[in-house]
């Protein structure tokens, strides 16, 4: 099987790699076994130093790296450069904060000692998507790599010469040789790597589907997993909204990266009272958008990753229609090459209709009408997902409460978009997973929580 990289813009066949064979991969993983056994007994200095070079690396070639998504995946040059720094962010976080979150701690007992230390666990396999094909492999690696673990990577199949890259920004930022390696391999060779003995634990970000399988993989090999999955967030516009900014950021949290991101506003939930306003405001901010080439300077929404994926969100869309949904913008499938999918709009959306229930991974915003705030509350947790929500109130107070104590999900913000920051723990529950990247929650997952009792 070969692994092709194709332009979405275009259609055009970028390069094609060859799947690694069965020995290729057993050397990498003992050679990463090999280089673990080095790394854990690193200091947290030296760890740090070859993050902040990745760091360094990752500013010097970020115009580089941002043609490199533009090429790959459709991502508009201006997001692809910000994708770089907020990557070098994480590796200055992590080389700053690490051995802090990693001290040990001393906890009184009627031992003369006794204290947890965490220690690193070895190889950690981290399957990895498209639509951020360098922030989703930084989340993760960055605070394992910090805690002395090796990483090897399954990168999504669409992205290999991302996932070369990051290897080689690694390998360049003087990690030991073999720490970090890129496997090209399809999806079907997941569960012997993740039943590979070398492979001490696993984490996935992708579908919900993927995350069950690789789930129920993890769990008959015994071994631990963090699953990132999918989401439907909502987004709950109360009565007294300033809608100016609340509209800004309603819109540009759904179309970031085209709307290909778990973390994208999804469901616009509005009271009758405003909803002619809030929809009034919402199409005429949409259409400020510019749709085109990713390599264009200006350009705010690119094509989708591929051309099946403007297929099936197209389905959705016809089938929300089909169940009584009406389209205020777009809501058609563009025709001739490239994956493009124009920014769209549908209101009179209702439980059953894809736009409601399912994830919708493009540039189509749903609006669902609702009597008052109480059922606002209520539809937002409608929902079988659960990764982020946000609430919009000139009542800061009450939407801080809103947020804290009744939306169901891992993230909430309250007068903002949802976006992941290494300083806090990001994540979700329900059907979108569970588990932690960022923060100091996040470099624990995958190290040992380890009792130390002298008597």
């Amino acid at each position: 099987m070969a692994i092709e990289s194709i332009n979405p813009a275009t259609g055009e066949k970028i390069k094609t790699y060859p799947e690694m064979s069965a020995s290729e991969v057993e050397g990498i993983l003992q050679k990463a076994d090999q280089s673990f056994s080095v790394w854990r007994r690193s200091s947290f200095s030296e760890r740090a130093g070859a993050l902040q070079k990745a760091a360094q690396g990752l500013r010097r070639d970020q115009d580089a790296y941002a043609a490199l998504m533009a090429q790959e995946m459709g991502k508009p040059l201006a997001q692809g450069r910000a994708e770089a720094e907020k990557c070098a962010w994480v590796c200055d976080y992590y080389a700053e904060n690490a051995e802090k979150f990693l001290a040990p701690e001393f906890i009184p007992t009627d031992a003369s000692r006794s204290y947890v230390t965490f220690e690193p666990m070895g190889i950690v396999l981290a399957i990895m998507p498209w639509n951020f094909p360098f922030w989703q492999v930084f989340r993760f690696a960055v605070p394992a790599l910090m805690a002395g673990n090796a990483v090897v990577l399954k990168h999504a199949s669409n992205v290999p010469a991302c996932a070369l890259a990051i290897e080689e920004l690694f390998r360049r930022s003087e990690l030991p040789q073999g720490l970090f390696r890129t496997l090209l391999v399809g999806s079907g060779r997941v569960a012997s790597l993740i039943g590979h003995p070398s492979v001490r634990a696993v984490t996935l970000t992708g579908s919900t589907l993927a995350g069950k399988a690789v789930a129920a993989q993890a769990g008959a090999a015994l071994k631990k997993s963090v699953l990132e999955l999918g989401g439907s967030d909502p987004y709950v516009i109360l009565e007294d909204a300033d809608l100016e900014p609340t509209v800004e950021a309603c819109v540009a949290s759904r179309l970031l990266n085209a709307g290909q991101s778990c973390i994208a506003a999804k469901r616009f939930i509005v009271p009758q009272p405003i909803r002619k306003s809030f929809e009034e405001r919402f199409i005429e901010k949409m259409k400020t958008y510019r749709v085109g080439d990713p390599f264009e300077e200006g350009v705010t929404v690119g094509p989708l990753a591929r051309r099946d994926l403007c297929d099936s969100l197209h389905a959705q869309v016809v089938k929300s229609l089909e169940k009584g949904a009406r389209a205020l913008l777009g809501g058609k499938l563009p025709a001739g090459e490239g994956a493009y999918y124009f920014p769209t709009v549908l209101t009179d959306v209702e439980k059953g209709a894809p736009a409601y229930d399912e994830e919708t991974f493009g540039p189509v915003a749903a609006i669902i009408t609702v009597a008052d705030d109480r059922e606002a509350i209520r539809v937002a947790n409608d929902s079988v997902y659960g990764l982020g929500a946000a609430i919009f109130t000139r009542d800061v107070k009450r939407g801080e409460r809103i947020a804290a104590e009744e939306l169901q999900a891992g993230s909430c913000f309250v007068n903002a978009f949802v976006k992941s920051d290494p300083r806090l723990p990001f994540g979700g529950i329900k059907q979108s997973g569970y588990g932690r990247e960022l923060s100091s929650f996040g470099i624990r997952e995958f190290v040992n929580v380890k009792t130390v009792y002298v008597k």
